[in-house]
């Protein structure tokens, strides 16, 4: 493909990732896997440019543009060589003319940054928010060490700010590795293993994942439990659990999953009510910390659907602590840098139960935010994420 190509390429790409956003349809990245395996006279070297040029297009765009063209156009202001490539020619976008409009730029829409500006994130903190992420890698405990890991892998490597974080350019094709295969590592955000550290789970507790999903944060808990007690995965979402058994077994990892009926939790929770060590609340949320990654996110949210997640996190918190033994504990975790998604969360849950208070993270890392803490992009260089640690008296 010639460059004028990929560009309306591009533009055709993004008209369907911007109809799915309208539609609360599937991903970005669902679509554009789709949209290349329909298309397989696309050779790679294109496939890559035109991802890059749709996902800076999204980038750009602090709001839902109209189309694919007018989020290209918007890119194009800031790159001249773009602007030649609207060229009329046969398989190339038509030219520019007074009618193009390029759609609205900025980091998110208006409201969306009132609500990131009153957490405490400013313009730089905000910007911050749709860098081009690094692709982290945990090693996992049960089968090797992070030294030992770095060692063995076809490329280098430098340490993550987890403990057992590896940090590896983006893009790094790491599911073909043997070493992947073998289960010696996870790909996992570094503070998505940093919140998970913060719960501190030990050899012969009982630990619940209380939405555990496909199981990501529940392997990083296994392994600090060192294959000895009673580890449990709940989640509502039958697909992503089921996924979990597999990647437990490639981890070396003894799990239990439980599929919950939401609405009806209680009920398959029954036996484990005031028995519980500890347990991880990794709630539902708008995903504002993982822009990096999710950058067409920000078009999918509205205040309403941030004070819908914020009502079922209250659920899942409630929940959490009636599994919670006198003396144990409970880590809530929301890949969020709203407050009305986390600090509010948990100081609304304290005042819900009296017999709770918080308890001073190891994590170091993070900045303290209400009772809780918080990671970001900008400040620490992983994905965003709020977490607070509390215990029952």
């Amino acid at each position: 493909m010639n460059p004028a190509a990929r560009v309306q390429a591009a533009i055709d790409l993004l008209d369907a990732v911007i109809s799915a956003a309208q539609g609360q349809g599937a991903s970005a990245d669902r679509i554009a896997a789709e949209w290349f395996r329909t298309r397989r006279f696309v050779g790679s070297k294109d496939r890559r440019a035109i991802r890059d040029l749709v996902w800076d297009a999204i980038r750009v765009c602090g709001d839902i543009p109209p189309n694919g063209r007018s989020a290209l156009l918007r890119l194009a202001q800031a790159n001249s060589a773009l602007t030649v490539l609207f060229d009329g020619s046969r398989y190339g976008p038509a030219p520019i003319t007074s009618a193009d409009v390029p759609a609205f730029g900025g980091v998110a829409p208006a409201w969306l940054i009132d609500a990131l500006a009153s957490s405490g994130l400013d313009h730089a903190a905000q910007r911050a928010l749709l860098d081009r992420a690094p692709l982290d890698i945990r090693a996992n405990r049960l089968r090797t060490t992070r030294d030992a890991l770095a060692e063995c892998l076809p490329v280098s490597s430098e340490p993550g700010p987890a403990p057992d974080a590896l940090r590896l350019p983006t893009g790094t094709a790491v599911d073909t590795w043997p070493a992947f295969a073998e289960g010696l590592f996870e790909v996992q955000d570094a503070g998505s293993q940093l919140a998970c550290e913060s719960l501190a789970a030990g050899p012969g507790e009982t630990v619940v994942d209380l939405c555990a999903g496909a199981g990501g944060k529940t392997l990083a808990l296994a392994a600090m439990m060192q294959g000895q007690g009673r580890l449990i995965a709940c989640d509502i979402d039958r697909a992503r659990l089921s996924r979990l058994p597999e990647r437990a077994r490639r981890a070396g990892a003894v799990i239990e999953c439980r599929l919950l009926d939401g609405g009806r939790e209680r009920a398959a929770l029954a036996d484990l009510v005031g028995r519980v060590d500890a347990v991880l609340v990794d709630a539902p949320c708008s995903g504002t910390g993982t822009w990096r990654r999710n950058p067409e996110a920000r078009w999918r949210l509205s205040p309403s659907a941030i004070a819908r997640y914020a009502t079922l996190q209250a659920h899942v918190l409630d929940l959490a602590a009636e599994l919670v033994r006198p003396g144990g504990r409970l880590t809530f975790i929301t890949c969020s840098v709203l407050d009305a998604e986390g600090a509010d969360g948990v100081a609304a849950f304290l005042a819900r139960h009296k017999g709770w208070q918080t308890v001073i993270s190891d994590v170091t890392l993070a900045e303290p935010r209400g009772s809780g803490y918080r990671l970001t992009p900008g400040q620490h260089g992983t994905d965003g994420f709020y977490f607070a640690n509390l215990i029952r008296s």
